[in-house]
């Protein structure tokens, strides 16, 4: 299950006590700084989450996997996201890579 915008809003209003309309209002400002951020070209860092990182592509060749065809594909800037050390060990917590080899047999 995907979290959404509005579990967001709800798990705002109920843990913190924010009426809805601002709990709405908190979430849509908070989204609305990060895209200007991104959008100007910044990286967005949330300490104990991760990293969101604006990348330059350059312009380059590409072929159309279906009929082959050349074409020039435009430079663009595209976002990656690298999770944070602490992140990443909860993600993992419990896990080891031995279990896992485990849960593939």
């Amino acid at each position: 299950m995907s979290l959404t915008k509005e579990r967001l809003i709800n798990s705002i209003y109920d843990n913190v006590g924010l009426s809805k309309n601002l709990s709405r209002s908190v979430v849509e400002q908070l989204f609305d700084i990060m895209k200007k951020t991104i959008e100007n070209g910044e990286d967005l860092l949330i300490s104990g989450f991760g990293k969101f990182v604006v990348k330059e592509k350059a312009a380059r060749r590409g072929r159309n996997p279906q009929t082959s065809e050349e074409l020039q594909l435009r430079a663009r800037r595209i976002v990656t996201f690298k999770a944070s050390g602490a992140l990443r060990q909860k993600i993992n917590a419990g896990s080891s890579p031995a279990a896992s080899l485990r849960e593939l047999e």
